[in-house]
């Protein structure tokens, strides 16, 4: 069972919003074993919509369509479907039109002539009405394909397809079972865990599929399992995961994006009941930042000092100005000085710290753009690490804070 989601309207193709609909109903419809096949934007454009219903109808079996929809001329979904659907004309709800009077004297809102346009569906649809907003839902069924128009706001959206769009589609459909495992690793880029891993891979079954998904620092290994019995394939799915686990054990962080390896790292904390401190020149705080996104960062993060400046770096972490002066900001003795600062004066059993040049330029210091140091002092080691990460500038960050989490963990466990 294979869908298609059709996204309508020009904010989204000139960047003016990010769409994050399409992400949701993707996950919302594989966790019910319909595997999405194509992500569509378009325009608000009559002919553009017809070419892309039609093509669509070609491909899937379900086709979701978020957005145009409202009560202005420029929302044109509604009459486009109704000419897509040959000579389906247009007619009055009233029950949604007394819904939208409701809710509009809930919310102390005059009520508009204009507003009727939202009530105005084709005949062939089959409403579904919208609990938390005046545009209500439309399912069609037509050539052994169904079409789910539904308004683009996110919160409306997901009310319709949770408690409307995903039941009817589990009445109407027997859909096979759709099952997930996601291996966190670190340290190592795609072509290497590859190799590492061929011989399981290339003996893995046609319904177990791996997915390399890299970022900054870490690659996510996604298996996936497609069939009619879910005990089945739930057990070959953590027979998979092990021997992945076996294969190359010394960079797995954990399962899934919740053992991300700040997490990790926080778990191995609270089980030594141990703390943490950050000092950070470059990620201007990021290390910080992920730490105390993970829940319960209280009990073993004690605060982070961002010594952004060379004037900062002595007056709050103590590193001696005769130091800078002779190394410059960004250097192996710098960085240590830091993290030994930042241990001393928030007392805690480990402390990192980070400088660089994360460019474009390298204010005042000899050192090339990407270059970055990283100290880690603990109870009892001290490290300090010299790291080439290039450009442009995000880049340099991102792998900054990873490589940090990376060189914690290790040295933790």
């Amino acid at each position: 069972m294979n869908a298609e989601i059709i996204t309508i309207g020009d904010e989204i193709l000139i960047g003016q919003i990010v769409d994050t609909n399409s992400q949701w109903i993707g996950q919302e419809l594989n966790k019910i074993g319909v595997s999405v096949y194509q992500i569509t934007s378009i325009q608000d454009d009559r002919q553009h919509i017809l070419n892309a219903f039609k093509e669509a109808q070609e491909r899937v079996d379900i086709v979701i369509i978020t957005g145009g929809l409202g009560p202005t001329k420029d929302d044109i979904t509604k009459k486009t479907i109704a000419e897509f659907f040959k000579d389906d004309e247009i007619v009055e709800y009233p029950e949604v039109i007394a819904h939208i009077k409701a809710l509009f004297k809930k919310s102390n809102h005059p009520f508009k002539e204009i507003q009727k346009t939202q009530a105005q569906i084709p005949s062939k649809a089959t409403l579904l009405m919208n609990d938390y907003g005046t545009a209500p839902g439309m399912w069609f069924y037509e050539n052994n394909t169904v079409f789910v128009s539904l308004p683009g706001v996110p919160y409306e959206m997901k009310g319709l397809i949770k408690n409307k769009v995903l039941p009817k589609i589990q009445q109407q459909f027997k859909l096979p079972f759709i099952m997930h495992k996601t291996i966190m690793t670190f340290g190592q880029g795609e072509s290497t865990i590859a190799e590492r891993i061929a011989d399981f891979e290339d003996n893995l079954p046609s319904y177990i599929k791996l997915a390399y998904l890299p970022s900054f620092g870490k690659v996510r290994l996604r298996l996936s399992a497609k069939g009619i019995d879910k005990a089945i394939l739930e057990a070959e799915l953590n027979q998979k995961v092990a021997e992945v686990y076996n294969l190359i054990p010394e960079i797995i962080s954990g399962l899934d994006d919740n053992s991300s390896l700040e997490k990790s790292i926080g778990n191995l904390l609270v089980k030594r009941k141990q703390t943490i401190c950050t000092a950070e020149s470059l990620t201007g705080g990021k290390i910080a930042s992920k730490m105390v996104a993970v829940q319960g960062a209280s009990a073993y993060f004690k605060g982070s000092i961002v010594a952004y400046t060379a004037a900062t770096k002595i007056n709050l972490l103590g590193v001696s100005e005769d130091i800078i002066k002779k190394n410059t900001v960004v250097s192996k003795e710098v960085a240590l000085e830091m993290a030994r600062g930042a241990k001393e004066k928030l007392a805690t059993n480990y402390a990192i710290a980070v400088t660089g040049n994360a460019g474009p330029t390298t204010d005042n210091n000899t050192k090339d753009v990407g270059i970055v140091y990283i100290a880690l002092v603990s109870d009892n080691n001290e490290f300090v690490g010299e790291f080439n990460f290039g450009q442009p500038r995000e880049k340099v960050i991102n792998r900054t804070v990873s490589k940090a989490f990376e060189l914690l963990q290790k040295e933790i466990i």
